[in-house]
């Protein structure tokens, strides 16, 4: 009775979130290799190789070249290990300008089309590409959806398991039986062999999205650690008073300098801007490839001397703010670097595939009970009686 009841729940729970289901996952398997398309892209744009000995501009003349853009006031500065790389400026989390090292021009990539394809694919998979006026109904409907995945996925774990507990019933579950080439027997046998292969990492990726969607889900994750929701804050534009005031401190190239003498690996070296008279400056490292919060860290350096005075790693975080870390890029699998990628990528194929198999299932079976009602309506009728 347990099992038809929870078969029941998960039939109608696959119907009724299906399609938005599959639409999350096809756009999550295009969304696999987006750091790497991404970065290929901008590499082919940026291809600018510097003359033999030619130097590097001062971090500082590249922020104030740029600064003098119209409306655009960076508020952090990134520098890659590699020589021919741009500096990357940025001001909030949308505007950024990529700038030739060696020169202080500006890019001009041209894999725009590139990044607003992926722009669009993120869209889609958060909120249906909606407008800002329709974007808190479309997350609401995705974040639902997505706990209802949660279920299938679950109840599916159930379900999967066979009623008699035997070696060759559990072999037409694990992988394709030779028998199942069409119809409903492929979609039945195709159902249970990509949901039990997929079910592992979807337990990973289909929670960790909820903690996106709902503030509800963000906050548990503190709790968990024994520790107190940070308030969300937004990012805005420097106080007036720092806006106008020059930075006194060391220039920046040089507490760039000292700070990359002490992050052994560095991949990235991203740098706060100091605004006005600032005391300090925070300087982050990234020794990995931008999705891996276990390799990010920190310096802070006096701004007048330009010595350490404040170390972090990653250990050093609190419990709760690792945990949000690793949940952020489990979702895409880069934290466990391009193996990470390609699991989270077939989970998601393998989800679309489930989808679509689950529906046609049910197409079937509707379709059956339609021919069975019209059978029983054709047996009562009494005989002579028009049709």
């Amino acid at each position: 009775m347990l099992r038809k009841g929870v078969f029941w729940i998960h039939l109608i729970c696959g119907v009724i979130a299906g399609l938005v289901i599959l639409m999350m996952s096809v756009t999550g398997v295009l969304l696999t290799y987006e750091r790497q398309i991404l970065a290929w892209s901008d590499a082919n744009s940026y291809n600018w190789q510097p003359a033999e000995g030619q130097q590097r501009l001062p971090l500082d003349d590249l922020v104030r070249a740029v600064s003098d853009g119209a409306g655009f006031r960076p508020d952090s500065a990134t520098v890659y290990a590699d020589a021919a790389a741009p500096v990357q400026l940025r001001q909030g989390r949308s505007e950024s300008r990529a700038v030739n090292p060696y020169t202080g021009e500006l890019y001009e990539p041209r894999g725009e089309g590139l990044h607003d394809f992926f722009d669009a694919v993120v869209h889609w998979h958060r909120w249906f590409n909606a407008g800002d006026e329709n974007r808190g109904a479309a997350r609401a409907i995705t974040g639902a959806c997505n706990l209802a995945f949660l279920f299938l996925v679950l109840s599916g774990l159930y379900l999967w398991l066979p009623a008699i507990y035997r070696w060759s019933t559990f072999r037409i579950r694990v992988w394709f039986h030779p028998n199942a080439k069409s119809g409903k027997a492929r979609d039945f046998n195709w159902h249970h062999v990509f949901g039990f292969w997929a079910a592992l990492p979807l337990l990973v990726i289909v929670p960790t999205a909820a903690v996106f969607n709902y503030s509800w889900a963000n906050d548990l994750v503190y709790k968990l650690a024994g520790e107190e929701p940070p308030q969300r804050r937004r990012r805005g534009p420097p106080p007036a008073a720092e806006a106008g005031t020059a930075y006194s401190g060391l220039p920046l190239e040089q507490l760039l300098h000292n700070a990359a003498a002490q992050a052994d690996g560095w991949q990235s070296l991203t740098i706060d801007l100091p605004r006005g008279d600032a005391e300090s400056v925070e300087i982050h490292i990234d020794r990995g490839n931008g999705g891996q919060p276990q390799k990010r860290g920190s310096l802070t350096l006096d701004a007048n001397s330009g010595e350490v005075i404040g170390r972090k790693a990653f250990s050093d975080e609190s419990t709760g703010h690792q945990w949000r870390s690793w949940i952020r890029f489990l979702h895409t699998g880069e934290a466990l670097g391009i193996a990470g990628q390609t699991v989270a990528g077939l989970a998601s194929l393998a989800a679309a595939l489930m989808v679509w198999t689950g529906l046609a299932l049910s197409l079937r079976r509707f379709r059956a009970f339609l021919a069975r009602s019209r059978r029983t309506r054709a047996q009562r009728q009494p005989a002579g009686d028009p049709a």
